[in-house]
């Protein structure tokens, strides 16, 4: 509240200002909605739910094996020694325990790739509004995701220009 409160008192301020000198144009982009709905997000979101496939089976395959073990050793264990049984515990534990930090490990890389990602295109993402504003004289662009901007006029929105410019950024080729 306390962000949106100076937000407005800035732009209130800017604006007074700036009436005065030359006309104001303000213009809002749903950041979400671009990364969404662009190409290379679209992308993004593909290739992330590949890895999570590839992942998730390696983990139900692993998991089946723990299973396995574990069944094995409640069938064995009134024939097991003492000593075999504790072993065979032992080695239960070790894979659960190999287990769960193969799930950590996979969150995190699957939390960092997505990161990276999301990071790299919202760069893109950020310089595409500021080129556009600077070409095409803005005062102020805001970032008008759900519930930041509670009522503006549809010509003021630039996401879908945005989006548009990001995907024709991303298929030129490179050189």
């Amino acid at each position: 509240m306390k962000k949106l409160s100076l937000l407005l008192a800035i732009l209130t301020l800017l604006i007074g200002r700036q009436a005065y000198a030359e006309n104001v144009k303000i213009g809002s982009v749903d950041i979400l909605k671009a990364l969404n709905e662009s190409d290379a997000g679209k992308k993004a979101k593909t290739d992330l739910e590949s890895l999570i496939k590839t992942k998730q089976s390696s983990l139900d395959e692993k998991g089946k094996m723990i299973e396995k073990v574990k069944n094995d050793l409640d069938k064995q264990s009134s024939v097991l020694s003492s000593d075999a049984r504790k072993s065979k515990e032992e080695e239960l534990g070790k894979m659960i325990r190999d287990y769960q930090q193969l799930v950590a490990d996979s969150q995190n890389e699957v939390k960092k790739k997505e990161g990276d990602i999301t990071n790299d295109i919202i760069k893109e993402l950020r310089e595409i509004i500021g080129k556009i504003g600077s070409e095409e004289e803005y005062t102020i662009i805001l970032e008008g995701g759900e519930g930041q901007i509670l009522y503006a006029k549809k010509g003021i929105n630039l996401t879908e220009f945005v989006i548009k410019k990001h995907n024709e950024l991303k298929a030129k080729p490179k050189k």
